[in-house]
């Protein structure tokens, strides 16, 4: 693997570089080759998972309760019958 050796940053980067390591549950030296990647990647784009993206794209259309999850249980087909 290369190294890259980056000098003279300023202190403050490098504490919201820890803060943001800290808030993804990684160390500061994996947050930056994420952050690299990311800044590489075709169409500079982050890579979103699926599920944040259907988040994303339901967020504040007024859900008022939490829905369960129904892990361990079989899939079952949709009844269109009932509705």
């Amino acid at each position: 693997m290369a190294q890259i050796l980056v000098r003279q940053l300023d202190e403050d980067l490098k504490t919201a570089l820890q803060r943001r390591a800290r808030a993804h549950g990684r160390s500061t030296e994996e947050e930056v080759r994420e952050i690299l990647r990311d800044a590489v990647r075709p169409g500079g784009q982050p890579e979103v998972n699926l599920g944040s993206r259907i988040a994303d794209r339901f967020r504040g259309l007024g859900l008022a309760e939490e829905i369960t999850e129904l892990r361990g249980h079989p899939a079952r087909g949709a009844d269109f019958d009932e509705l």
